[in-house]
């Protein structure tokens, strides 16, 4: 890795920098690392125009990895500007979920009655989205939340969806 460094005085060393570049592409070789979930973006709005990219509200759509027949629709701020451009810019913690049946449901194996399914980093270290599966074995459905966390403190706000299992398909669980 390149970094820049420096003496200053008489044969001080300042700690390295980072330069803008490198940060960047840190930042997108640590998303790669991560296995950030695939969304498909289904559509978008602008909210704050910006002469170098503007804020948004976008779409997205997650299909259940473990339920086929499952898509989570996702709606979330985005920031835009030179920041959101190379994405170093942390996105708002607001989101709206709505999951729905778009197929058939069939499980692929037994489900965690409580299980992370989706996440997606909404700055380069700090903050990411969360969906959450839970399973209510009396009514037979499955519950998706999703939130924001941060490693420091995480937000309360939080949206939840319901999706209700057919009764002739009993909900494997681990």
């Amino acid at each position: 890795m390149l970094m820049d460094s420096f003496r200053i005085g008489r044969g001080f060393r300042m700690a390295p920098r980072i330069t803008a570049g490198i940060a960047a592409g840190m930042a997108t070789g640590l998303m790669a690392m991560a296995g950030a979930a695939q969304a498909e973006e289904i559509g978008s709005v602008s909210t704050n125009f910006r002469m170098t990219g503007s804020d948004k509200v976008v779409i997205e759509a997650y299909d259940d990895p473990q339920v086929e027949g499952i898509t989570c629709y996702v709606s979330r701020a985005r920031t835009g500007g030179i920041k959101g451009t190379l994405g170093m810019a942390e996105d708002p913690p607001e989101a709206s979920i709505a999951c729905r049946q778009v197929g058939t449901i069939a499980f692929k194996g037994p489900i965690k009655a409580q299980d992370d399914v989706f996440t997606e980093r909404m700055s380069i270290l700090f903050k990411t989205l969360h969906v959450v599966r839970a399973v209510d074995r009396k009514r037979n459905t499955l519950v998706y939340l999703t939130y924001s966390d941060r490693i420091v403190s995480g937000s309360p706000q939080n949206a939840v969806t319901a999706v209700p299992v057919p009764a002739g398909t009993p909900i494997p669980v681990k």
